[in-house]
């Protein structure tokens, strides 16, 4: 299943968030969405969900609109975000009930993909506490389970390591590389150079709401050796904070 952003843009007020932002997501790729912060990434998946209206241009999630078809896209699509969504009230148990239900997963296959997700991401002991009451990595544990249980075409993932321990970030990693090799796609939202260049197939950087470079990590690293630089210069040149980096570093080497 494709999914496609042709030239959207999305204002609030005067600030143009999102500038003619055009790229696709086919079957089997990870696209690393890569920004610094308030780049307009939010906002693109915001919009990849339906949670937002394009200003201009369309976004097609398997051939649906997201605002005009936002239950048949929502059938194909897990969600992480880097703050979990959940019911405090609720036990992860309940969450998962919940999500099978929803999803019309029968209690067998859930039951097996519970066992897998919850021994690998070291889980299981939180099944039964309240949400509320678990610490911020466990709910993102949660958050992250309750996206994959109906193994879907599209995996959206907001900045999801966010509260993850270092072993639980190793094991999601592969999870996300096997969800690739079924031949999902996946598009990954996060402003850490490093993970994405480890996972995506394919970076997208965007700066103040516009493409400003597309590529996989060979393409883009051959441009920062032809230019001389590391693949971070190239990334902190591209968003424009390669100045600002330069200055922190000499002013901390002159008050060192």
């Amino acid at each position: 299943m494709s999914t496609t952003v042709n030239h959207v843009t999305k204002r609030f007020g005067d600030l143009v968030a999102v500038n003619d932002l055009s790229f696709e997501i086919r079957p089997g790729e990870i696209i690393g969405l890569l920004g610094p912060n308030g780049s307009g990434k939010t906002t693109t998946v915001r919009m990849i969900l339906g949670l937002l209206e394009p200003d201009d241009g369309q976004v097609l999630v398997g051939g649906f609109d997201p605002h005009v078809q936002p239950l048949e896209v929502k059938r194909r699509i897990g969600y992480v975000s880097e703050e979990p969504i959940l019911y405090q009230a609720m036990t992860p148990r309940e969450v998962y009930e919940l999500v099978a239900s929803v999803r019309e997963i029968d209690a067998e296959t859930v039951q097996q993909r519970l066992e897998r997700y919850l021994s690998s991401l070291d889980a299981a002991s939180a099944m039964d506490a309240m949400i509320a009451t678990l610490s911020r990595g466990n709910r993102q544990k949660v958050q992250i389970i309750a996206a994959l249980l109906h193994q879907p075409e599209f995996l959206i993932l907001d900045e999801p390591l966010t509260g993850l321990d270092a072993k639980a970030v190793r094991v999601f990693k592969e999870i996300v590389a096997l969800h690739r090799e079924r031949g999902s796609s996946v598009l990954f939202s996060t402003h850490i150079l490093e993970v994405a260049a480890e996972l995506c197939t394919t970076i997208a950087i965007i700066n103040k709401g516009k493409m400003v470079a597309m590529g996989t990590v060979a393409e883009l690293e051959k441009r920062a050796q032809a230019a001389g630089a590391s693949l971070e210069d190239v990334f902190l040149r591209l968003t424009e904070e390669d100045a600002s980096v330069q200055a922190i570093v000499r002013r901390l080497r002159e008050e060192g």
